[in-house]
């Protein structure tokens, strides 16, 4: 079966030679690939005028929306992509990693969207940069999507959660994709998309995709255009320096194959939970995906002293792993994706044998048309004289244990892999894992630190998540994906706006210090979430502070502080008299704007970004200021009103009119419509 490329909106036949795939574990041909005939600079541009444009012009929150629902839709579709994952050699396990994680990324973009972006096209990052005296020429950090295309190029080993981990920041920034798989997996992404497609979900032009020859793609990506990659770090450099690439100043993503390590430390004895922990972590690492993941440990620290128990109890976890058809349910470890990558595992274990020893090889016989591999420990006894194990990564079940005499010695070994996607400790020592953090943390894009207590909830060495960083220096490619929102801002431009509080809060649909406040006879308590106007204020009434106040106030709430109760205390402190307590001022702050008759105000959502800036004594006399800083819609729930929250900008001021009090409280406010 020759399988269609989804290009300018419609599913098209590449021409000319095709690519056959093969299964991974029989060997029978799966299908066949070709994308020769595509005008690439016709598909780039298609998708920067046509799916760009639909998504810049929904809000973080409708795309947020989108990827929800998408999610939804694939996840109920999750058993149509099992029996294509067990024909690239993933097993049930690993198959629920690439399918089931990819569709959990997809929902976890979808939350972060509508929780930690606006419901606008612009998003406001960071807090306002006062730049002049008198507050009239402000600034502002905002971000747009780019109005380009990312293009994504993924690895052979996930081919369905390497494309959904890029598409969902992609998509929550507003930019367009086109996808583009490693071909010896690519049926398994290719159905994928065909769902995706199906579902009718994304706007027109947010998608497209395509395997094969790359053609002239490159030579048609422009500066507002984005090219991420995963892959060999041969393969990303040479991508990198593509004369287009380095003279548009295309941001590129890299993620490169590294050689990560996981450290058994000196604290931990073969009798604590640690040790066996460390043991299985290693252990599921070298076979989980057979070992053909970016993130797998490739080397193993361990103490001189535990160096053969450490041995002998990889050996007997690797003697129990059944290897097989993934169709058997009794089968923990799958083929390698391909001939090609078989020949290139046994390539590299013949490099590194070179200055290690072989202490573990799996005699598990298999059919010579498959592409399995059996496991392999090598133990290297001079790890600090030795370059092998940390230049060389055989990509499958292959690791080295190496040994070490203390803490400095481990931590220059870990970064002799020169920059790793991920690093993990074992150890019950807090102190040791500190110092190992600062040692080895600037040669790695994540550190798992496992004892006892955080094992049975860890997700494991080499499970990159959406809400963290997924990526490293050096060697492993020096870029990230994911990392919740910070993942979005590859595909968006971060803008320095400068100009009056008034103009950038009108640019920004949101409250800037210094800009207009609106006044209305109608108190803004009284009104329906879809009445209100950024901007609009509320100046209250006044309040003298009495010594009654904050005695009752201490006998409400307990707080007994000196300063606020003890007058010779309070005369030798910082204050040198009496103080209100500062929750006091917010309550009574509180008892100034908030109106006490039944309306569409209907609860109070929360308290941000707290600060009491200066004292308030006894005689002093306070008012606040609420301004309406920003309006978000809530997604309608069954049998509940239609509502939004306001975020209101609170100043609570002394009779010198200082500032004594800043923050932002949330209210929950019905909607009309």
């Amino acid at each position: 079966m020759l399988l269609k490329n989804y290009v300018l909106g419609e599913w098209k036949d590449g021409v000319g030679n095709s690519q056959q795939l093969f299964n991974a574990v029989n060997g029978d041909l799966v299908a066949e690939i070709s994308s020769g005939g595509l005008n690439f600079k016709e598909i780039l541009e298609y998708g920067r005028k046509v799916g760009g444009k639909n998504l810049r012009e929904m809000t973080f929150h409708e795309r947020g929306r989108m990827l929800k629902k998408l999610a939804q839709y694939l996840m109920e579709r999750k058993n149509d992509f099992y029996p294509l994952s067990f024909k690239t050699g993933a097993t049930k396990i690993d198959s629920w990693i690439d399918i089931e994680g990819g569709i959990s990324t997809l929902f976890t973009y979808a939350s972060k969207g509508r929780r930690d972006l606006p419901d606008e096209k612009i998003w406001p990052e960071g807090n306002q940069e006062v730049i002049s005296k008198n507050g009239t020429f402000t600034a502002q950090h905002v971000c747009v999507p780019l109005e380009g295309i990312a293009c994504h190029i993924n690895a052979y080993n996930f081919p369905i959660w390497g494309m959904l981990e890029k598409l969902a920041p992609t998509f929550i920034a507003g930019m367009p994709a086109i996808v583009k798989p490693a071909p010896i997996s690519s049926y398994l992404a290719h159905k994928m998309v065909e769902v995706i497609i199906e579902s009718e979900i994304l706007p027109e032009g947010a998608l497209q995709y395509f395997a094969g020859d790359p053609g002239d793609l490159f030579n048609h990506f422009t500066s507002q255009d984005v090219v991420t990659f995963t892959g060999s770090a041969g393969t990303g450099k040479k991508l990198k320096s593509h004369p287009t690439i380095l003279e548009n100043n295309v941001r590129f993503n890299m993620e490169a194959d590294s050689i990560n390590c996981s450290i058994l430390a000196p604290d931990v004895t073969p009798e604590m939970d640690e040790f066996g922990l460390f043991v299985k972590e290693v252990a599921n690492e070298m076979t989980t995906k057979a070992g053909q993941k970016c993130t797998a440990i490739r080397r193993v620290f361990v103490p001189i002293s535990l160096k053969d128990e450490v041995i002998s109890a990889i050996k007997i976890r690797l003697e129990k792993t059944v290897i097989g058809d993934p169709l058997n349910e009794k089968t923990r470890m799958g083929s390698l994706a391909d001939k090609y990558y078989l020949n290139l595992v046994n390539e590299k274990l013949d490099k590194l044998k070179e200055e290690s020893e072989v202490v573990f090889e799996g005699s598990t016989e298999v059919d010579k048309k498959s592409s399995f591999f059996n496991p392999v420990l090598l133990y290297c006894a001079s790890p600090s004289s030795a370059k092998t194990p940390h230049e060389i990564e055989a990509f499958g079940p292959v690791s080295t244990v190496m040994p070490y005499h203390d803490i400095p010695e481990v931590i220059e070994l870990a970064k002799k892999g020169e920059g790793s996607l991920v690093a993990s400790l074992f150890t019950a020592d807090n102190d040791i894992a500190k110092e190992v953090v600062l040692g080895i943390g600037a040669y790695h894009g994540r550190i798992m630190i496992i004892n006892k207590d955080s094992a049975k909830e860890s997700t494991g060495h080499g499970s990159p998540l959406p809400h963290l960083t997924h990526g490293g220096p050096g060697r492993a490619g020096g870029g990230e994906e994911m990392g919740g929102i910070r993942g979005i801002m590859k595909y968006m431009q971060r803008v320095a706006l400068q100009g009056h509080p008034t103009t950038l809060s009108n640019v920004c649909n949101q409250y800037l210090i210094g800009a207009e406040q609106i006044a209305d006879k109608i108190h803004p308590f009284r009104k329906y979430f879809d009445e209100l106007v950024i901007g609009e204020t509320l100046v209250t009434h006044r309040r003298t502070v009495t010594e009654a106040d904050i005695v009752n106030f201490a006998g409400i709430s307990g707080d007994y502080f000196y300063a606020h109760t003890d007058d010779v205390a309070a005369k030798n402190s910082i204050f040198d008299k009496r103080v209100a307590h500062g929750y006091f001022v917010l309550s009574a702050a509180a008892g100034l704007f908030v109106h006490p008759a039944e309306g569409p105000v209907l609860a109070n959502y929360g308290l941000e970004g707290l600060r009491f800036t200066q004292p308030v004594y006894i005689g002093d006399t306070i008012h606040a200021r609420l301004t309406c800083k920003r309006k978000t819609e809530k997604e309608p729930r069954e049998d509940e009103k239609l509502q939004g929250v306001v975020e209101w900008y609170v100043e609570v001021v002394n009779q010198d009119d200082e500032v004594v009090a800043l923050y932002t409280i949330l209210t929950l406010v019905e909607r009309k419509l």
